[in-house]
């Protein structure tokens, strides 16, 4: 069984038809979407010009059987907390909305799926292969 988190990049990644993401989509038992991930995709769809296109497809997205959408709750604060203390004693920050998506992917036991090289840094997270165009 095949589950994952996706960054907001991979979900982009996919709306623009992207061979890799797709193939992997297809191997997936569960897509999990932190929602910040949504968080950020209702920003860039609200500064665009599509943005009702937009939020009706991912809604449709978010209505499917294997996808998953994945809130913050008490225990992906404490994943967040340890995650910013490992990487502020390593000296390697990463963005706030990174460490959200990977705390939540942690909490769930997910692999994470992003084009991102900095999720690397957080210890005892599953990576998902960013590969692109069919290279999973």
């Amino acid at each position: 069984m095949r589950r994952i988190a996706i960054d907001t990049n991979v979900y982009v990644a996919f709306k623009n038809n992207d061979e890799g993401v797709i193939e992997a989509f297809r191997n997936c038992d569960l897509i999990g979407v932190d929602i910040t991930v949504i968080a950020e995709l209702f920003t860039g769809f609200s500064l665009g010009g599509k943005e009702k296109k937009n939020r009706e497809e991912l809604e449709a997205f978010l209505d499917a059987p294997r996808v998953e959408i994945l809130p913050h709750d008490l225990e992906t604060a404490e994943f967040y907390s340890l995650v910013v203390k490992k990487l502020k004693l390593k000296g390697r920050p990463i963005p706030t909305n990174d460490i959200w998506i990977a705390a939540n992917a942690l909490k769930h036991g997910l692999a994470l799926y992003s084009f991102d090289g900095h999720f690397q840094e957080i210890d005892g997270l599953l990576l998902q292969s960013g590969a692109r165009k069919g290279k999973v």
